[in-house]
């Protein structure tokens, strides 16, 4: 990309690399019975995450519960995350609100030796492109590190506000949360060559393959925070061509777990948070204003994952 800082070039092809090779993982925060942040519980949870090869991890996100995050905690997980990545693949940090507190959450990010930050939509309000824009430049002005802008949300660039962010040296990607398709092409048709894209709709493998037909392969797997065999069954399934195997595992386990998933507001995340629990991974509840699932859903959960388990050996044999 013309105009990139040399730093920014060197994540952004690590995370392109990332991106080829394995899922985006977004880990959950590990809290305690008392709602206390359990670093420890954390570190082991966050090393089994990593010892199924995904692509990157972005600690304390949408996911990792970045909302109810504050600020030592924030510290004290993307510390964490680097010295358990060790080098090995990108840490992506979330930050967020406003663009002041925004930077607040880089510069720590950026203390803790994360190598890009996320910018999660800001609060509340919508706003103009010259605002968007300027949300960003004001970030990047304050920080070193590559920046990913997320769109969801009040948060949506047109193809002149693309092309504006991308001019930002250290701007070197997009998260697209919309699924608006048209936009989306439009987007990557403006685009300048290098610019990263990634699927970030919730439950994002329901959409991989319209998605990656308006060139946008990569995706954030929120399934990967507690089935990463499941994940990989998929991104193999998508990467290697077996339709059969993603039509398999998007009918019997995505769909339904995705309709489980509609019957709460937030479940988003709790739900996830519930099935690594029901896997045993010591993760904890999830804070307020989230809820953990009452007992009819989670029976209904425990369901839909040993269900989506079994298919695993299915897909790959038949690919």
């Amino acid at each position: 990309m013309a105009g990139i800082s040399p730093e920014a070039a060197e994540v952004a092809q690590r995370l392109r690399d990332g991106m080829a090779s394995g899922v985006l993982s977004f880990p959950l925060t590990s809290f305690g019975e008392d709602g206390g942040l359990d670093l420890n519980a954390y570190r082991a949870y966050l090393a089994d995450r990593l010892a199924t090869a995904p692509g990157a991890v972005f600690p304390a996100c949408g996911t990792g519960e970045f909302f109810s995050l504050d600020e030592d905690e924030y510290r004290a997980v993307v510390r964490t995350t680097v010295e358990v990545a060790d080098g090995r693949l990108p840490v992506v940090a979330g930050i967020g609100y406003g663009w002041a507190q925004a930077l607040r959450f880089a510069r720590i990010a950026e203390e803790a030796g994360a190598d890009a930050a996320l910018v999660l939509p800001h609060y509340l309000v919508g706003a103009p492109q010259d605002g968007l824009v300027e949300q960003l430049r004001r970030i990047a002005a304050g920080t070193r590190l590559p920046l990913i802008a997320y769109q969801r949300g009040q948060v949506a660039f047109t193809a002149d506000g693309l092309r504006r962010i991308a001019s930002i040296p250290t701007v070197v990607g997009l998260k697209d949360g919309h699924s608006d398709l048209d936009r989306l092409q439009r987007l990557t048709l403006a685009a300048p060559d290098g610019f990263l894209f990634f699927n970030g709709a919730a439950t994002a493998e329901i959409q991989a393959r319209a998605y990656a037909a308006v060139g946008v392969p990569a995706y954030s797997s929120a399934v990967h925070a507690f089935a990463p065999e499941i994940a990989n069954a998929f991104f193999a399934a998508l990467r290697d061509g077996d339709d059969a195997g993603v039509t398999k595992l998007l009918r019997e386990f995505y769909v339904p777990l995705v309709e489980l998933r509609d019957r709460v507001p937030g479940y988003a995340v709790s739900l996830v948070k519930a099935a690594a629990r029901l896997r045993g991974l010591p993760v904890g509840p999830v804070r307020a204003p989230l809820t953990d699932p009452g007992p009819i859903d989670l029976a209904d959960l425990e369901k839909v994952l040993d269900h989506g388990l079994s298919l695993v050996g299915a897909v790959r044999r038949s690919a």
